[in-house]
């Protein structure tokens, strides 16, 4: 295996131990040997791959968010559903795989915003372009819906891809606090099946 290629696995495996441990632990309540030692990597490599703990939040915040914005992006390509179906399975398929896992974690992003959002510039400008990739992606959905016809017209789709959003981010608080995910299926049925619907 070539350097480069051991060096790639090492980051990678880093950033998904630092996905994992934040999401149970937090930033705070996650200390960089207890992920030196998930991955048995050495200190000094991992200050060659991020450079700080804070450089390492932002990456993970980062690559926390890739394979979500991959999974709705598949779904919008794929040519038999709709576009406001394919959200609607995105949302769904959430929904199931957090009460298969008993409400726990919740989204990282909301949980980093809440603990470090205003506390680390890095990691807060992490936090803010992760966002809105998310709500990009969220945003196509919309106007591909808007453009089929299934999607209400006199709101802009950024619009709704914000509230949309926003909205999610609150009910995935609700969620932890009511141990239910009745505030998620509120938010989707309230805005993917009732106000952004034509």
């Amino acid at each position: 295996m070539s350097r480069s290629t051991q060096k790639e696995i090492n980051r990678e495996n880093l950033l998904n131990q630092g996905v994992a441990l934040l999401m149970q632990q937090g930033y705070h309540g996650t200390g960089l040997q207890e992920i030196l030692d998930a991955v048995q990597i050495p200190k000094g490599s991992f200050y060659n791959y991020f450079g700080s703990k804070e450089n390492f939040g932002a990456e993970v915040i980062k690559h926390y968010i890739t394979p979500y914005i991959q999974q709705i992006t598949s779904y919008l390509e794929q040519s038999n559903a709709d576009a406001l179906s394919a959200l609607q399975r995105y949302f769904n398929e959430s929904i199931a795989e957090l009460e298969r896992t008993d409400f726990k974690g919740g989204c990282l992003l909301g949980n980093l915003i809440g603990e470090i959002g205003d506390s680390s510039e890095i990691c807060r400008v992490a936090l803010q372009t992760t966002l809105n990739s998310y709500r990009d992606v969220l945003q196509l959905g919309l106007s591909l819906a808007q453009q089929q016809g299934t999607i209400r017209t006199d709101k802009s789709a950024r619009d709704m891809a914000d509230l949309l959003v926003n909205t999610w981010q609150g009910a995935l608080l609700r969620m932890k606090v009511e141990q239910s995910t009745e505030p998620l299926k509120q938010c989707c049925q309230a805005l993917l099946g009732d106000f952004f619907k034509a």
